[in-house]
C-alpha cells in the first residue's frame, strides 16, 4: 500500500488493517459507502445518514488533528457495516491522486485542532474491491466511480494548475458532497450525473429544499467558494446539525442493541430447550430402560425363587426316603431273619442310594465355580450381549403393543354382548405381558445358556481328502446319511467318497479309506443325501449335470441334464424324498418345473415342512422364496446383503439363514412381514472372513456354523451376532515339519451331524477334521 502522498505522512496501520478488513467483509457482510449508497431504490432515513456523515466527519477530523489532510474522502474510499452503520475507512478504489498534502493554511488549523493522543482512522483496501466487483442494478459502479473523483474535487483544487493538493478546507467540501449524496437519490444515472453537475454551481433540487431544508443549508456552508469561509472540523463537529439528532440517534442505537441483544437471548433460550428436550428424551429411554431392567431381574428373581424352592422340596424329600430307607431296612431285618444272605445286599444297595441323595442337589461351591467359569466370556462380548439383549426386548415390546392395539380395535368392532365363554381369550394385558415376559426370559436364558455352554471346539478325528493323481483336492460338500452313520464327501477331484462315522472316530489311524467311492466325469460342487432312501445320495457337477446315486451299487441310477451351465446345489425334500431341487450358473431352478432368475443361482433349499416351497440365494445379492407351484414370481423377496448369496438355509419352516461373500450371516423372519420384500434380517452375524470363496454354512439346534477365509470354522448362535466358537486349521509344513500361515487356504464346507454338538468341515486342501463342541 502506498502512503498518501502530499502530506508526507502515513497514517494508519495498513497491514493489520487489510486483514481485519478482509475478515469484517467475509463475516459482517460490509459494502463500500458508494456501493451502499447507490443501491436500488434507496429510502432515506435522517438519523442513519448523519450517522454515517458524523462518522465520515470524525475521521478526517482525526487526521486533521494529526496535520493531515485527507483529500479521499469520498465514498468509495470507505465501507459500512450492519447493523449500525459503521463506517471505516480505506484505500482509494479509483486511485490516489487525491489524497493531497497539508497547505500552508492546514497547517495552521491543524495546530489549532491537534490531539497528541488521537489516533489516526482505520484503512481497509479490500472491501473497495469487492464493492468494483459487485455492479449496481440502476447504477454502473464502474463508470459512477470514473465520474466520482470530479465530483468531489473543490473548486479550488479544479483552478489550481500547479497541483498543490488537498487541504483542510477541501476536505471540508467533500463532506458537503457527501452530506448531498446521503439525502439525495436519484433513479437513474443521467439524473445523478446532472444533479452532481448543478452541484458544481450550488445549485440544489428543489425535493431536497423542500423536504431536508436543514440539511441542505448546512451543506451549501460546507461547500462555500471560498475556502475561507467554509467552517473547521471542529466547528462541523460541535454544530448544532450534528448534535441535534446525537440523542435520537443513541436511543435507537440502544434500542437496535437492545433487540439484538433480545434475538441472541431467544437463540440462546431456543438452543437450550432443544438441549433439554433431547437430554430429556435421552432420560426418559433411559427411566424405562432401568424399568424393563427391573422388571426383568424381579422376573428372573422369582423364577430362581421358585427353583430354589423346588431343590429344597427335592432335597427333603431325598433325606425322608433316604431316612425311610434305613428304617425300612431295620425292620425288614428284624422279619428277614431266615435269610441273612440278604442284609448284605441290602446295606450295599442302602449306602448307594445314600450316595445318590448327596449327588441329587448340586453344591453352592460348584454352582459358583460354574459361574464363574462363564462370566470371563460374558464380560468379553458383554456390549455384543447388551446389544443382543436390547434388540430382542425392542422386538418384544413392538409384539406386544402390536398385539394391544389390534385387541382393542376388535374390541371396539365388535359385539358389545359377550358371553360366559367369552371372557376366556379377555385376560387382563398385563397378564398377557406377564406371560411373554416370561417367554421372552427363558427364550433370552436358553440362547445365553447355549452361548456360554461350550467353550472350544476340540478334534475329534481327522482324515485327508487327498489323491496322488490330483493336484487339487479341494472339498466343495460333506454330508451325513439319514442315519447318521456314513458321511459323504465330493470335490473337484471328481470323486464321492463314503466314509463310516464310528470307525473314523474310534480308530486313530494316520490313513482312512473310504468304504465306497464313486467316480464322476466333472468336477463335483454338491451332494445332498435322501432323508429317506438311506442309500441315495444326489450330486451336481461343473458341466451342469445333476445325478442320483446309489452307494450300495456304487453306480448312478438317475441322470438329469436341465441346466446348461456349472450347477453349484442341489437338495432333496425332506417331506417328499422323491423331489429334488437344484439351481445353476445359468439362473435357473429346476425341481417340478424350470425357475429362471435374472442372476446366477448359488443355493437352494427346500422348506423343511413342506416340499411346495423352495428358497434360492442369488448372485445379485438376494434372496428368493418361491412357491413351486406358481413360479412366475417369487411370493417373497429377502433385501439386505451387499453381495452374491452364496448359501441359504432354512433354520425352520419360517426362519432363513442366508450367507454371503459380504463377510456376513444374515437371519430372516418370513412371518415378520405381510409384504413380499423384507429388507431387514432381524440378526446380521459377523466375524468371519467371506469374501470371495464358497466356505459352507450349516444349522443344528440353534447354532449355525460356516467357515472362513481364513482357514478357520466359526460357530454362532441364532440370538447372538458374534461367534460362540472358532477353530483355525493348522497349517504344516512336510519339509520342516513346523506350524505355517497359508493364506491361500479356506474352509470350503461344513456340515453338522443332525442335532448334535458334532460338526464335520473341510477346508481347500482336503483336510477334513469332525470337531466337536466342548
Amino acid at each position: 500500500m502506498e502512503p498518501p502522498r502530499g502530506g508526507g505522512r502515513r497514517w494508519g496501520d495498513a497491514d493489520g488493517e487489510e486483514e481485519a478488513g478482509r475478515r469484517g467483509g467475509e463475516d459482517g457482510g460490509e459494502v463500500s459507502l458508494r456501493e451502499w449508497l447507490d443501491r436500488p431504490g434507496r429510502a432515506v432515513d435522517a438519523a442513519e445518514c448523519v450517522h454515517v456523515f458524523r462518522q465520515v466527519a470524525e475521521a478526517v477530523a482525526v487526521a486533521h488533528a494529526q496535520g493531515v489532510a485527507v483529500g479521499s474522502a469520498r465514498p468509495s474510499c470507505f465501507v459500512v457495516s450492519p447493523p449500525f452503520a459503521r463506517v471505516a475507512f480505506i484505500e482509494s478504489a479509483s486511485g490516489s491522486d487525491a489524497s493531497g498534502s497539508c497547505s500552508g493554511s492546514g497547517s495552521g488549523d491543524a495546530s489549532e485542532d491537534a490531539d497528541p493522543d488521537a489516533e489516526p482512522p482505520p484503512r481497509r483496501r479490500d472491501a473497495a474491491v469487492r464493492g468494483e466487483e459487485r455492479a449496481g442494478k440502476s447504477f454502473p459502479l464502474k463508470s459512477v466511480l470514473a465520474m466520482e473523483l470530479n465530483w468531489y474535487t473543490s473548486p479550488e483544487e479544479a483552478d489550481d494548475s500547479g497541483g498543490g493538493g488537498a487541504t483542510f478546507a477541501s476536505d471540508v467540501y467533500r463532506l458537503g458532497v457527501l452530506l448531498f449524496e446521503l439525502f439525495c437519490t436519484f433513479e437513474t444515472v443521467e439524473e445523478k450525473m446532472r444533479g452532481m453537475a448543478n452541484l458544481r454551481h450550488r445549485v440544489l433540487p428543489p425535493q431536497l429544499l423542500l423536504k431536508w431544508p436543514k440539511e441542505a443549508s448546512f451543506c451549501q456552508l460546507l461547500m462555500h467558494p471560498v475556502p475561507e469561509t467554509r467552517p473547521k472540523m471542529s466547528e462541523v463537529l460541535q454544530s448544532e446539525f450534528l448534535n441535534r439528532s446525537r440523542n435520537s440517534l443513541e436511543e435507537r442505537e440502544a434500542a437496535l442493541r437492545l433487540r439484538e441483544e433480545i434475538e441472541e437471548q431467544e437463540l440462546l433460550l431456543d438452543f437450550l430447550q432443544q438441549l433439554q428436550k433431547r437430554k430429556q428424551d435421552i432420560a426418559d429411554s433411559l427411566q424405562d430402560t432401568v424399568a424393563f431392567l427391573s422388571s426383568d431381574i424381579n422376573e428372573v428373581l422369582h423364577q430362581q425363587s421358585a427353583l430354589g424352592q423346588c431343590v429344597n422340596f427335592s432335597s427333603d424329600l431325598d433325606k425322608e426316603v433316604c431316612s425311610g430307607t434305613v428304617e425300612d431296612q431295620s425292620d425288614c431285618g428284624s422279619r428277614k431273619r431266615f435269610r441273612p444272605e440278604l442284609q448284605g445286599v441290602d446295606m450295599e444297595e442302602h449306602n448307594h442310594s445314600v450316595e445318590e441323595c448327596s449327588r441329587t442337589v448340586p453344591s453352592s461351591e460348584l454352582i459358583q465355580e460354574s459361574v464363574l467359569s462363564k462370566s470371563s466370556r460374558l464380560m468379553k462380548n458383554f456390549k455384543k450381549l447388551e446389544t443382543a439383549y436390547f434388540l430382542t426386548r425392542s422386538n418384544l415390546a413392538k409384539q406386544v403393543g402390536n398385539q394391544l392395539s389390534s385387541h382393542h380395535v376388535v374390541r371396539a368392532t365388535g359385539s358389545a354382548v359377550g358371553t360366559e365363554g367369552s371372557s376366556i381369550d379377555d385376560f387382563p394385558s398385563e397378564r398377557q405381558y406377564g406371560r411373554r415376559q416370561r417367554s421372552w426370559v427363558n427364550s433370552f436364558l436358553e440362547g445365553l445358556c447355549k452361548y456360554l455352554s461350550f467353550s472350544k471346539l476340540k478334534v475329534r478325528a481327522e482324515l485327508k481328502h487327498c489323491d496322488l493323481l490330483n493336484s487339487s483336492n479341494l472339498v466343495c460338500s460333506v454330508g451325513f446319511d439319514r442315519d447318521k452313520e456314513f458321511f459323504a464327501t465330493a470335490g473337484v477331484n471328481k470323486k464321492i467318497k463314503v466314509f463310516e462315522y464310528n470307525m473314523i472316530v474310534s480308530e486313530h489311524r494316520d490313513i482312512h479309506y473310504p468304504v465306497v467311492e464313486m467316480c464322476n466325469r466333472s468336477k463335483l460342487s454338491c451332494i445332498s443325501w435322501n432323508s429317506y432312501m438311506k442309500s441315495h445320495i444326489a450330486s451336481s457337477d461343473f458341466e451342469g449335470i445333476v445325478q442320483v446315486w446309489d452307494v450300495t451299487r456304487s453306480q448312478v441310477f438317475v441322470e438329469m441334464r436341465e441346466h446348461e451351465r456349472r450347477v453349484w446345489s442341489v437338495d432333496f425334500s425332506i417331506v417328499d424324498p422323491t423331489k429334488l431341487v437344484s439351481g445353476s450358473d445359468d439362473g435357473t431352478a429346476g425341481s417340478i418345473g424350470t425357475i429362471r432368475t435374472r442372476a446366477n443361482v448359488c443355493s437352494v433349499q427346500f422348506q423343511p415342512d413342506t416340499a411346495r416351497s423352495i428358497a434360492i440365494g442369488s448372485a445379485d445379492h438376494k434372496i428368493y422364496c418361491y412357491d413351486l407351484r406358481n413360479i412366475r414370481a417369487p411370493y417373497c423377496t429377502l433385501v439386505g446383503h451387499t453381495k452374491t448369496v452364496s448359501y441359504v438355509k432354512y433354520l425352520d419352516a419360517s426362519t432363513i439363514v442366508s450367507a454371503s461373500t459380504d463377510n456376513s450371516l444374515k437371519l430372516w423372519d418370513l412371518s415378520a412381514s405381510p409384504g413380499r420384500i423384507i429388507d431387514s434380517p432381524i440378526q446380521t452375524f459377523t466375524g468371519h472372513t467371506n469374501t470371495k470363496n464358497f466356505v459352507g454354512l450349516s444349522i443344528s439346534d440353534g447354532y449355525i456354523a460356516t467357515g472362513s477365509e481364513t482357514n478357520e470354522v466359526f460357530v454362532y448362535h441364532k440370538e447372538f451376532p458374534m461367534p460362540v466358537l472358532a477353530y483355525k486349521f493348522s497349517v504344516t509344513d512336510p519339509i520342516s515339519g513346523q506350524e505355517i500361515d497359508d493364506s491361500s487356504q479356506f474352509i470350503s464346507c461344513v456340515c453338522w451331524r443332525g442335532q448334535s454338538s458334532t460338526l464335520l468341515s473341510a477346508n481347500s486342501s482336503g483336510n477334513i477334521k469332525i470337531l466337536e463342541m466342548d
